[in-house]
């Protein structure tokens, strides 16, 4: 019995000792203020060199801080979503997305032309996505994009959605295609169409320079071509394509409305 005893005490014990290894390797994996951010970076380092960061995307990683900015932004998705998809775009500006993007389909017709050609996307639907991201490239962002992502990757609210785009992000400063000191948006999207570090790699065309116009562009009808764009039919009519794009519905009907409008459908 004294054997027993001491066994079960050891047994106990044992559990207890995981029991707290376990807790504390949970702790690790996220967290909802700025405290654990920096031990979370080690551990993700570990993570990031597995996966084929190298020595730059590293450093950058190293480097980034806690962004409360971004967390801010995140928190406040929901809100600037909400409401009619009239209130939506009068928010957006949808009429002058629609008069500046027939100024632009006309300008720029030659780089319009050629992309629709090799991806079937008409301009329409690349100019509403370009004027409601960016105001075309008038506003890309001033948040740090390696110190965005990283904090969405340790975040407790989506880290399985963000871990891939830090992963990608990180990978792009290895390719000299981000620096650890280059800006954009506040959920670390990127350039003239505001993508994810992620979707630069998967859908980035022409070296994936986004803060380019064309290559954005290119990369954007890319993207939707990649998500089941049908050619020849209208952004109404290829709505699963823009789902892909951004989840909120209101966003997409817009988006829809405003491509439709400016292509004269």
């Amino acid at each position: 019995m004294a054997f027993y005893a001491n066994t079960k005490r050891l047994a106990v014990a044992a559990i207890a000792v995981l029991g707290m290894t376990i807790g504390s390797a949970h702790a690790a994996e996220c967290g909802n203020t700025g405290a654990g951010f920096e031990d979370w970076k080690q551990d993700f380092a570990q993570q990031a060199a597995a996966q084929g960061v190298g020595k730059k995307g590293l450093s950058a990683l190293a480097g980034a801080k806690y962004a409360a900015a971004t967390i801010k932004a995140d928190r406040g998705l929901k809100k600037a979503f909400s409401g009619s998809v009239d209130s939506f775009m009068k928010r957006r500006g949808g009429a002058s997305i629609i008069a500046k993007g027939r100024s632009l389909k006309k300008s720029n017709a030659a780089m319009f032309s050629k992309i629709e050609s090799q991806y079937g996307v008409p301009p329409g639907v690349l100019l509403a996505i370009w004027g409601m991201e960016t105001g075309f490239g008038g506003y890309m962002g001033k948040q740090n994009t390696v110190s965005a992502i990283t904090t969405l990757a340790y975040d407790c609210r989506r880290p399985g959605f963000f871990t891939p785009h830090a992963i990608a992000a990180l990978k792009l400063v290895d390719r000299g295609a981000l620096s650890a000191n280059s800006v954009g948006a506040m959920h670390g999207e990127i350039g003239h169409t505001q993508f994810l570090p992620g979707n630069v790699l998967k859908y980035g065309v022409g070296g994936g320079n986004l803060r380019d116009k064309a290559t954005a562009m290119a990369s954007t009808a890319n993207f939707l071509k990649a998500h089941g764009w049908r050619r020849g039919a209208s952004a109404s009519n290829n709505m699963g394509a823009i789902s892909g794009w951004n989840a909120a519905s209101v966003y997409q009907q817009a988006i829809a409305i405003m491509a439709d409008a400016i292509d004269g459908n």
